[in-house]
């Protein structure tokens, strides 16, 4: 590992402030992603600021019902919370299937949405990988691919991110909360992540410098119905090879409201807008689930070792999305 310097940062601002005054520094959360990255030389910063003493660990209701989650709320904290298990259930159970305790007693929700992908040519430094050396290439186009992106990919990078919590946050508008020097700013979730394009370097919108420092949850009561599942290769804690989140208000067999989003398809949490238009207002049976879900992956892309991505996520969504059904119906 290169040599750092390390930091802790007192206050919001001044946190903000240590970042701005080194290029090479980064922010330091639990680091369980981070300092992975750092010892295999894929992130080399100068120095670490240390924000997992700022006062951002706290889970509180909005003024209009919904709630905000602090930055430094360990996924722990985050998935045993009791508004967020009763309010948000699919967000609790994103959370405990995306690692084990020892993970999720140190990673925090800013450092969550931050992950980068664990595609393999990613954090191999002898490999061609545009998202970590722009122009390079992309070695899994024609490599080992089986578990890459079907949706919204490019011809300059085909992985996927890694986020369970993610995927549940995109299914219920989630709003990122951050900090820079000008003052704080806010971005949806569904323009948090950038589209791969041409820069897959470029993952986020987030202004250069700033801290994440809360995620707001607008109230949803929907979401009170609410489920995640998640596909993996085996039983033990891994990465998904697909994923849904779902919500659905049911009412005289109607959809009345659906929310639904997929994991492990594409470079960012992919929020299934199609489908949920197909949901919206058709009987709630297996037919509109297959038909919402055809609607969604008819813009999948696979490649020639992923193609098993789309019949896996269609059979999923139906799956889930009739769980739900029949839950209402009881």
């Amino acid at each position: 590992m290169r040599e750092f310097g390390y930091q802790r940062a007192d206050d919001v601002s001044g946190a903000v402030a240590l970042l701005a005054a080194d290029p090479d520094a980064r922010f330091l959360g639990g680091g369980t992603n981070l300092v992975d990255l750092m010892k295999t030389g894929v992130e080399r910063p100068a120095r670490l600021v240390d924000v997992r003493e700022l006062p951002l660990d706290a889970v509180e209701e909005t003024a209009d019902g919904g709630l905000r989650i602090g930055a430094t709320v360990t996924n722990s904290d985050l998935a045993a919370h009791p508004e967020v298990r009763r309010r948000y259930p699919a967000l609790t159970q994103a959370v405990l299937a995306g690692a084990s305790g020892q993970l999720r007693n140190m990673a925090t929700v800013g450092g969550n949405l931050l992950q980068r992908t664990r595609c393999g040519y990613f954090t191999d430094l002898s490999k061609p990988c545009n998202k970590r050396a722009p122009g390079s290439g992309c070695s899994a186009v024609t490599g080992e691919h089986h578990n890459h992106a079907v949706l919204g990919a490019s011809d300059h990078c085909v992985a996927v991110h890694p986020s369970d919590m993610g995927v549940a946050l995109a299914a219920f508008d989630a709003v990122v909360g951050y900090e820079t020097l000008d003052g704080p700013g806010e971005l949806p979730l569904a323009d948090f992540y950038l589209p791969v394009g041409d820069t897959p370097h470029r993952e986020t919108a987030l202004p250069t410098g700033a801290l994440i420092t809360g995620v707001t949850l607008p109230p949803a009561p929907v979401a009170a119905r609410s489920r995640y599942r998640k596909v993996r290769e085996r039983a033990s804690y891994a990465f998904a090879i697909g994923s849904v989140a779902a919500a659905l208000d049911v009412e005289d067999g109607v959809v009345r409201e659906a929310r639904l989003a997929f994991g492990a398809v594409a470079s960012r949490p992919w929020r299934a807008r199609a489908a949920e238009a197909v949901l919206t207002g058709a009987p709630a049976d297996g037919d509109t689930f297959a038909a919402a879900a055809d609607a969604e992956l008819a813009a999948a892309r696979p490649l020639p070792d992923n193609g098993y991505k789309v019949t896996l996520m269609r059979n999923l969504a139906v799956a889930v999305l009739t769980e739900l059904a029949e839950e209402t119906a009881r």
